[in-house]
């Protein structure tokens, strides 16, 4: 019995249709005399319940504030073929809204150094059209080709330094913090993602992959910059390190 209430928590945490979860701990029957599996079960049906009424309650929450002070913030998702590119505005009590996203396809390119030279025209042109005023970008990771991680490195600086020419600073994220603050679990996949930060941001339809995982990253940024702002720590341009030694 303890193994399937852990089972449900496990469903409750990684699956997008949270309602389900709570309905299945629901047709957990437990014995009136086994305290302990009770008390599982009511602490796993709490979450879960807590989980469910964010889903449901969540278009409604995620309505901008009419007169609250809004921040824009640029989500890049840097790749050698396509990077992604997300931008939300976000008030003081953290609610977001979407204002623009795509995905700069870099194929069209002979040589390297002109998807280099795309994304930097590309997401500068972005950026002083829709002038946002804090920046994310995804930490690079270790590939297992050095070529693709070598490439992925290029493309990122391309990206930061079209940022930084307009005077922009730029906060970086690993993808376990994007899925993390997104998800709810820094192991979740693409499709995950892509389904939170529709709903998060009320878009109808797929979002495109890498499109999506720039609306994570702005996202994840807002949310954190909300969270640093509630503890009175400083934050911007560089200042999370900040944040980072007071947990």
């Amino acid at each position: 019995m303890l193994a399937r209430v852990r089972e449900s928590r496990q469903f409750a945490r990684n699956s997008l249709r949270c309602s389900e979860a709570v309905a299945r701990l629901r047709r957990l029957s437990v014995p009136a005399r086994d305290d302990e599996l009770r008390f599982h079960k009511l602490a796993w049906l709490r979450r879960a319940f807590r989980c469910d009424a964010f889903v449901r309650s969540a278009p409604c929450t995620r309505q901008v504030r009419p007169g609250l002070p809004m921040t824009r913030i640029l989500g890049i998702d840097p790749g050698s073929q396509r990077t992604g590119v997300g931008i939300i505005d976000v008030d003081e009590a953290g609610r977001s809204r979407h204002v623009f996203h795509t995905a700069l396809s870099l194929l069209g390119h002979e040589h390297f150094a002109g998807r280099l030279k795309q994304i930097f025209d590309e997401l500068g042109a972005i950026v002083a059209e829709y002038a946002p005023q804090e920046a994310a970008i995804e930490r690079v990771f270790m590939a297992k080709n050095p070529d693709s991680a070598l490439k992925l490195g290029q493309a990122r600086g391309a990206a930061i330094c079209a940022v930084v020419h307009h005077g922009l600073g730029v906060t970086e994220y690993a993808a376990r913090e994007v899925k993390q603050a997104v998800v709810g679990t820094g192991a979740g996949d693409k499709t995950q993602v892509q389904h939170m930060v529709g709903i998060l941001l009320e878009l109808p339809g797929r979002l495109q992959a890498d499109a999506a995982d720039a609306l994570a990253i702005a996202l994840a940024h807002a949310h954190t910059r909300t969270s640093v702002q509630r503890i009175g720590a400083e934050f911007g341009r560089g200042r999370r390190t900040t944040w980072r030694r007071r947990r």
